[in-house]
């Protein structure tokens, strides 16, 4: 008689599969990430760390052509008087969503298996906030005198206007990231105590310990901090959903065709989820090869995330076609061929490469196969954020590079410091990514240990319980 192939826990209709694979305990949990901080940097890892910091150089080097020079070096005229460089701010600010969402939202739901992505894209987080800062700070021109956007008062009687939007996200943005920041911070502690309290040298442990802010891991130290953390999971929910909506009020609140709807605010705010999440998969394919943590970020984990991409890609499609039903029910000429002009005029590779990337190749997570194909996963994760800075471009250039008079209509083309600043921000993400990864636990051990059998009272009995069902089946 044949015996049956062995049967994988999520391959069963009723069946999960394991959050942590293999047989670990909460030492070897511990060995696993503390191992990472504690080693010397491989040659591949100081390999990446020098190609980032090439390309964070080339972004140093723009910046400084920039401040010499003027914004006059960007490939902007008078009428596309914004391009690359809110396409970038925005493309980053959208690429920090999933980090609050994964770490907040989640943990608010008890969805247990964010626990070991949490960190990393808490870290994304506050890198892609860092990346989009870069562009309203420099925008400006006059570096030098940013202090001027702020409510500082000064012997110029000068005050911001608060009834502009980009006020606004000076504010949202600001305090997103010190929430995020906070987060980030609060969910390192118990770990950096565990990194000083293995530390071998005076260095480490003094550097460990002032960062670990005292902790001893007593009772009274975890129920303040589970507090602590509930309470920063709370104010940050609401930012998930404030922030970008903030940022597409720099479009929906002009009256440029095009920009002036009120769909952009929950529009904004799934395409940011869509993208960071996308992000969080191409990141964390890496990081789980690299650094030998593949039991511990798993087929599941990047299975969930993928089926998230799904329903916010579904949500993106669905606004791409309402907002083509708003422009037809309006019944407004200019707006009409605002959105006519983004699929048939110049820009038209532009829009259906978004289309594309945004709306078809995601369908293909309605497939398991897919879903849990890592080269597939990592393909579409990239395809999705090359689709999502598409979006931003068509977005703004396309509604205003033809404007109310044809005299004035132009074509948008990037000038070498437009390109060299946006790739240099990938540089700045990723040198600040690896120096995480190498300097501070990427995985929250503390709540890897709290989703292992070992943390149920009763797990040894369930574990029997799911090895019985499979043998029966």
């Amino acid at each position: 008689m044949a015996t049956s192939a062995p049967v994988t826990p999520g391959d069963t209709p009723g069946t999960r599969a394991k959050l942590v694979l293999g047989q670990p305990t909460f030492k070897t949990v511990n060995e696993d990430i503390a191992s990472i901080v504690e080693s010397k940097p491989t040659p591949k890892y100081l390999l990446g760390l020098m190609f980032a910091a090439s390309i964070l150089l080339v972004m140093v080097g723009s910046l400084v052509k920039l401040v010499y020079s003027g914004v006059g070096v960007w490939g902007l005229d008078n009428t596309v008087f914004w391009a690359w460089d809110i396409t970038g701010f925005v493309f980053w600010i959208g690429i920090g969503h999933a980090g609050t969402l994964i770490s907040a939202i989640l943990f608010l739901f008890r969805q247990k298996w964010r626990t070991s992505i949490n960190r990393a894209a808490e870290a994304m987080t506050i890198f892609a906030v860092m990346a989009a800062g870069i562009y309203p700070a420099f925008h400006v021109g006059r570096v030098w005198l940013l202090y001027w956007v702020f409510p500082v008062p000064n012997q110029m009687s000068m005050w911001p206007n608060f009834k502009s939007p980009l006020l606004w996200d000076v504010f949202a943005v600001s305090t997103y990231a010190t929430v995020s920041i906070l987060f980030w911070y609060l969910g390192l502690v118990p770990d950096l105590a565990t990194i000083r309290d293995r530390a071998k040298t005076k260095l480490r442990y003094l550097i460990y310990g002032i960062l670990s802010l005292g902790w001893r891991g007593s009772h009274r130290g975890w129920l303040s901090y589970e507090k602590a953390y509930l309470i920063l999971a709370g104010l940050s929910t609401p930012l998930v959903l404030s922030v970008h909506t903030v940022v597409s009020f720099d479009f929906a609140t002009s009256v440029v065709p095009g920009w002036h709807t009120t769909i952009f605010p929950p529009y904004f705010v799934a395409g940011a989820i869509f993208s960071g999440f996308a992000m969080v998969i191409t990141l964390m394919i890496v990081a789980r090869k690299v650094l030998g943590l593949e039991h511990m970020i798993t087929i599941r984990h990047l299975e969930n995330m993928s089926k998230i991409i799904l329903a916010t890609g579904s949500m993106v499609g669905y606004a791409y076609a309402i907002e083509f039903f708003i422009a037809w029910y309006g019944a407004v000429e200019y707006e009409r061929y605002a959105f006519l002009n983004r699929m048939f005029g110049p820009y038209w590779w532009a829009y259906w490469s978004m289309v594309s990337c945004n709306v078809i190749f995601p369908q293909l997570f309605w497939f398991k196969k897919v879903r849990t194909s890592i080269p597939a996963l990592f393909a579409i994760s990239i395809v999705v954020n090359i689709g999502m800075w598409f979006e931003r471009f068509v977005i703004i250039v396309t509604s205003l590079h033809r404007d109310y008079i044809p005299s004035s209509w132009t074509y948008f083309t990037p000038s070498i410091w437009d390109i060299s600043l946006f790739v240099g921000t990938f540089g700045l993400f990723l040198t600040m990514f690896l120096l995480f990864c190498k300097f501070l636990p990427v995985i929250a051990a503390s709540e890897v240990k709290g989703v292992m059998p070992q943390a149920d009272p009763h797990g040894d009995d369930h574990h029997g319980k799911d090895e019985e069902a499979h043998a029966h089946g």
